[in-house]
């Protein structure tokens, strides 16, 4: 691997690197090829995989395409297109004009593709036009063993189908202005049957997808056809990717495809990142025992992001996630720029910030709301009315995060905490999307501490400090999934599988008993699940390969393809009332009509919450639940301030450990202070005054009494699902230390105990010991004791049985209800845990907790580094540093001023009572 920074190149070498159609075109539009860009030419030139490491911005789509554009032309060809490439195979064929076989390619192949299409995809032209314009081949390949001249040339892949659908859109544009001879389609879920079957016939030049539909394609026995020719694959915002399962079943797809087509070349184009040389491993097949590495691009020369904290003018919350006491001053930024985009980490969030601004919207601004659980037509129209100029502010979560390319967004609001450097920067990107002029960013701390977590971001960026994490292991319920897909495609022999499969990065140290493990898993379901006919999906044949069992397992497979797991969803419809009222009706009657515009999909467990006449909000707009009919919610507009905000599950970002630790060195510091808002600095210093600020590698344990109960803080800085686990593993050892512990609340800061016992008085007498009681032992049999009955680890386990393919959430004329996937993934859970406790489910399960729901990877950290630095403050009363754990106890994740007032009015009683 080499890594290549800013180089210069000399007019003569970007003209034999560029073709004279392609610098016209940039002359034309007042550009100049960027460096990166000649760099990927010249990469591609060598027969290189590359990462390109560039600031959102810099041109990186347009440089992970020029290569295949290039090419395409066909006036990118060196003269050793004959020769085999690096690593085994050969160049796809040169392409004429209209990119079909030149004429001594169509004589050695009889079936040529049929002529591509300029501009639209063929979907998209009349029936009649297509077979006036297309000579359809005789030949319609099953797979087997067929290569074909042409065909799939390039295939880019997206973690966002919008992000592929707006990368094909802004494809087209050099495409046409330079008559490139060059077809490009889209697959994502929301592709017409008709199209997908079309394009495994007569691929286009470049098909632009999603993980999911790669890895459909690659189960099917036409894959070899299909992919046989392809000489690029494009991974676009490859951080984002493989950090997730995701990105395991994303190796593991690219693994398959270096078999079929070993002359495949790999660009992945990523933001900036901790680590670039574990991300260029992805891009590479990985050798038995040793690492390789796609070489390593970066781009220089970016305006440093200007970015600023609101110092509001009003009160600063103690607590609290909505930041409404902002607000006004949000909407003047939205006034005084040309187009804002406003982010919130929850899509709760967002539905209670469009309402509030819309209410305050005096003057009319066109502001539009975007988040992932709105319809597919209603984002499009928000997006469509973005790249236009038409809309003054959107409010949005993490469905905009990434990459769609809007140049006239001149700022960025972060509502709340960013949670991770790198993160927020991919946020402020956003904005400009212009590499020579700095990205405008503000943020809007919603409580106190969140200030403290936005001044360390803001420094972070300025040292272009990252906080991306490393390169994942892959998970064996991902891996489970691949082999039936394997299955489904051709029948496959262990021993060849298991080495492909080691040449994805992830996979590349995988044990051969965890391999095998896998597949008598996706055989028999394991050791206690064997005798039951349902858990055997594959089964070998007479020369050893494996294959599926019925066609039926096959089906099963393609419609439950993919590593998200939601909650179940209900579509919700809008249709007229019947109850006739704006307010709440209590309850609705007469018949209801059906259909009704579709808004979107809210997840089933808000809805069992719900009684006809209940009010929420949703899809910017506040509507009444009339009735729920098998899996359709039906609503009707209505006029309920006091509406409810839907509660999702997922969607909240954990605090990064590289941000939580610039927090304790910033409290640590109190010189820093300086910088802070006056609130904060008052606070840390009433908090130095009463108690103790916590020293950057210390745990601050503080004791106290209030209203009749005990209360126990501490502040480790770890993130709220280390902070929930550690709380589990405390109350059990409280209460077998007789200290009779009633409850405990976490956030993303602090953890708080409260209880019937003097906890005080026993740490006082030794009746309780504060290094026994954080020991980094209780990770050990207290752990497995609270594991053997926890219903978060009964969900982790129900995720992976989903991925793996054990239990299927959809059929081809059902789907089960989330209590079915329950009861069903409850019991094979419990049943395993008695009877096999090493099942290859179980050890995914662990896997997962130790960085997911549980995060015990980081609290065993957390153990290690307080381990004899716990200081005990004995106090009379709450402390201020305290007030924002006590103010969650007790709330509810629903948001409305209503609560905002109880909040506050808690708020102000707690402030007096720890500053007197």
């Amino acid at each position: 691997m080499s890594t290549l920074d800013l180089f210069s190149v000399t007019p003569s070498e970007t003209a034999d690197l560029l073709p004279r159609r392609f610098r016209d075109w940039f002359a034309s539009r007042g550009w100049s090829p960027r460096e990166h860009q000649l760099a990927l030419l010249a990469k591609a030139r060598e027969q290189c995989s590359a990462l390109l490491i560039a600031p959102t911005g810099a041109g990186k789509t347009l440089a992970g395409f020029l290569p295949t554009l290039v090419e395409l032309s066909g006036e990118g060809q060196d003269k050793n297109s004959h020769l085999p490439l690096k690593g085994g195979g050969r160049r796809a064929p040169a392409r004429d004009g209209w990119g079909s076989a030149t004429g001594a390619e169509q004589a050695a192949d009889p079936h040529p593709n049929p002529p591509p299409f300029r501009g639209r995809e063929p979907d998209d032209l009349a029936s009649d036009e297509i077979e006036s314009r297309t000579v359809r081949p005789a030949l319609i390949s099953t797979g087997r063993g067929v290569r074909r001249s042409g065909g799939l040339h390039t295939l880019y892949i997206s973690p966002l189908k919008a992000l592929a659908v707006d990368i094909a859109r802004n494809l087209e544009t050099p495409v046409a202005e330079m008559g490139l001879p060059i077809r490009i389609e889209t697959r994502t879920g929301d592709t017409p049957v008709s199209r997908r079957q079309r394009q495994r016939r007569y691929p286009p030049d470049i098909l632009l997808t999603t993980p999911e539909q790669l890895a459909l394609l690659l189960a099917s026995d036409d894959a070899p056809f299909l992919f046989s020719s392809l000489t690029r694959i494009v991974l676009d915002e490859l951080h984002a990717l493989v950090t997730s399962k995701r990105g395991d079943l994303l190796s593991l797809g690219l693994a398959r495809l270096w078999t079929i087509a070993p002359q495949m070349r790999a660009i992945g184009l990523s933001a900036t990142v901790a680590e670039p040389e574990q991300l260029a491993r992805f891009l590479v097949p990985q050798p038995g025992g040793e690492n390789a590495s796609a070489d390593v691009v970066t781009a220089g020369g970016a305006a440093p992001p200007v970015v600023e904290m609101l110092d509001t003018r009003e009160r600063l919350p103690w607590s609290g996630h909505s930041a409404r006491h902002a607000l006004p001053e949000v909407y003047e930024l939205i006034k005084r720029n040309k187009t804002t985009l406003v982010f919130v980490n929850t899509r709760s969030q967002a539905e209670m910030l469009f309402q509030d601004l819309w209410r305050m919207n005096d003057d009319g601004l066109a502001i539009a709301l975007h988040h992932g659980s709105l319809d597919v037509a209603q984002r499009r129209k928000v997006e469509d009315a973005m790249a236009a100029g038409r809309l003054r502010g959107v409010v949005c979560t993490s469905s905009l995060d990434l990459g769609v390319d809007w140049g006239d967004v001149d700022l960025v609001i972060n509502i709340g905490a960013p949670k991770g450097s790198s993160r927020l920067m991919q946020r402020i990107g956003r904005a400009n999307h212009r590499f020579d002029e700095a990205s405008r960013a503000v943020l809007v701390p919603a409580n106190r501490f969140e200030v403290l977590e936005c001044r360390v971001a803001i420094d972070a960026i300025a040292e272009n400090a990252q906080d991306t994490p490393p390169l994942r292991s892959g998970a064996l319920d991902v891996l489970a999934q691949h082999v039936l897909g394997c299955a489904c495609g051709k029948p496959f022999l262990s021993d060849e599988l298991y080495d492909e499969v080691r040449t994805a990065a992830p996979y590349a140290s995988l044990a051969r008993t965890d391999f095998d493990d896998v597949v008598d898993f996706v055989a028999t379901g394991g050791y206690a699940l064997k005798t039951y006919e349902r858990f055997a999906r594959i089964k070998q044949d007479k020369q050893g390969r494996w294959r599926v069992t019925n066609p039926k397992v096959r089906q099963s497979y393609r419609l439950n393809v993919g590593t998200i797991v939601e909650e179940t969803m209900l579509k919700v419809r809008l249709v007229r009332s019947r109850a006739g009222g704006q307010g709440k009706s209590g309850g609705s009657t007469g018949a209801i009509a059906r259909g009704g515009r579709m808004l979107g999909e809210i997840e089933e467990v808000f809805i069992e919450g719900l009684v006809p006449g209940d009010t929420f909000v949703f899809g910017g707009e506040v509507v009444r639940y009339e009735a729920l009919v098998e899996d359709q919610v039906y609503v009707s507009r209505a006029n309920d301030k006091d509406a409810k905000v839907p509660s999702y599950m997922g969607g909240k970002f954990p605090l990064s450990t590289y941000l939580a630790e610039r927090v304790r060195k910033l409290l640590d510091n109190s010189r820093a202070w300086n910088a802070l808002p006056d609130q904060v600095h008052d606070w840390l210093s009433l908090q130095r005054k009463f108690s103790r600020v916590p020293a950057a590698r210390e745990l601050l344990v503080e004791t106290f009494p209030r209203g009749g109960s005990h209360y126990l803080v501490c502040y480790p800085f770890e993130g709220r699902l280390a902070h929930q686990t550690l709380g589990m593993l405390l109350t059990r050892r409280l209460e077998r230390a007789r200290a009779r512990p009633l409850g405990f609340v976490a956030n993303e800061y602090a953890l708080a105990v409260w209880g019937v016992g003097d906890l005080s008085f026993m740490i006082r007498h030794g009746k309780l010991d504060l290094n026994a009681l954080f020991d980094p032992d209780m990770l050990g049999d207290d752990l497995e004791a609270w594991l053997a009955e926890s219903a978060l680890m009964k969900r982790t386990f129900r995720n992976c049985a989903i991925i793996s393919g054990l239990i299927a959430r959809r059929f081809t004329d059902e789907e089960k209800s989330r209590r079915q996937v329950l009861f069903s993934t409850d019991l094979i859970y419990d049943v395993l845990r008695k009877h096999q406790a090493g099942h290859v489910l179980l050890r995914a399960a662990r896997g997962d907790a130790a960085t997911g729901l549980l995060d015990l990877r980081r609290l065993s950290d957390m153990l290690s580094r307080i381990h004899g630095r716990i200081t005990h403050k004995d106090l009379d009363h709450v402390s201020p540093l305290a007030v924002p754990a006590l103010l969650e106890i007790g709330r509810e994740s629903v948001y409305g001023e209503a609560s905002d007032e109880l909040l506050a009015e808690a708020a102000e009683e707690l402030v007096r009572e720890a500053t007197t």
